[in-house]
Order: C-alpha cells, then structure tokens, then sequence
C-alpha cells in the first residue's frame, strides 16, 4: 500500500514564533525527513548567514529529541506528533487517493456520513461541496434527472435541487420551461 504514495508525504513552511524572524520548513519523503531555516534578521553579524538543512533518516528523526523539540516550537504539537506518526510508517491514505476515486467512495455513505467526513480537511469539505459530488448525489437518489432538470441544476447548483421538494422543483421547471417560450416567442415577434 505504501508504494501508492507519492514520495513527498508532507511539507509545511512557516515563521518561527516571536521574536525570531527565522523561517523554517520540515519536509517528509517516504525515507527522510528533511528540516530547513533560514536566518532572518537586519544585524550584520547575520547578513552573511546561509540556509541550513538537515536530513534525518525517519529512525533518527525519532529519536532526534532536539530537532522534534524545534518542529514543536515552529509548528507545534499537532505537527509534532503527525510527522512521528508519518515516520512510524501510520499512513493516511484516504486523503491521498485522486478526487474521483474519493468521489466514488462517497457515493456508498449516507449525507449525515459525509457531513462528519466534511471537517476533516479543506479537500474533504472542497470535495463534499462541489458540484460533482451533489450532481452524483442527485442523479443516484432520484428517479429520474431528465434535460429540464439538468439545465435548472446547471442554473441553481444540483446541491440547490437535491433540497428541493418535488413540488417546489416541478414549480421552478414550469417558470423556467414558461420563461423559455417566453423568450422564444419574443424572438419570432422581432423578427
């Protein structure tokens, strides 16, 4: 399974905290973990300074208590105990997988399933709100999707229709159907 992930697992770049202006970057491949800085200051001790970088096989960075205390201080505990977790070999492959295969993954759970999944990261609320995923919802929940209701979707968002009764919906493809030959009839008249 591990062979399915790219060979950049992780990065995150950032500020030190106050007062330091140092910038930092920790990158985790599939065998290394990669810790970067950059000195910040306007002193001239430190104008000639170069970026550092250091590479840590995932066992060395484990047990490398120094480097783990930066990471904490820089990103904190949370990004702290997920690149241990990384290097420990504990995956998260779900995340990973392309947008259409989650897509499909998404079509077998239930709405009140895939509204707890939504807060787990932005690709997954990007993914449970867009359009692909309300127009699959709509087409595998209703009878039938025919061309009026495509187009009103395509006006108003399938998410919009999926919510919508069946009165109300059958109301707004008559107007939109009524606007139409509205619009149709005007163009002969001015011709």
């Amino acid at each position: 399974m591990a062979s399915l992930l790219e060979d950049k697992l992780f990065e995150i770049s950032g500020q030190g905290p106050a007062p330091t202006k140092d910038f930092f970057q920790l990158v985790i491949t599939k065998t290394l973990v990669i810790w970067r800085w950059w000195k910040i200051s306007l002193r001239s001790e430190y104008r000639k300074t170069q970026p550092g970088e250091m590479k840590l096989p995932h066992d060395y960075y484990l047990h490398d208590k120094t480097l783990q205390h930066q990471v904490k201080v820089v990103f904190g505990e949370n990004t702290l105990e997920y690149s241990k977790a990384l290097c420990n070999g504990n995956f998260d492959y779900l995340p990973r997988l392309p947008d259409r295969l989650l897509l499909r993954i998404l079509a077998f759970l239930e709405l009140e399933e895939v509204q707890q999944l939504r807060p787990i990261s932005r690709k997954f609320k990007k993914l449970c709100d867009s359009e692909e995923f309300w127009e699959q919802t709509v087409r595998s929940r209703c009878d039938t999707v025919n061309k009026e209701m495509e187009c009103l979707a395509k006006e108003v968002g399938w998410k919009k229709v999926f919510f919508t009764n069946k009165l109300q919906l059958q109301k707004q493809i008559s107007r939109r159907r009524q606007k139409e030959e509205n619009t149709g009839n005007t163009d002969a008249n001015v011709m």
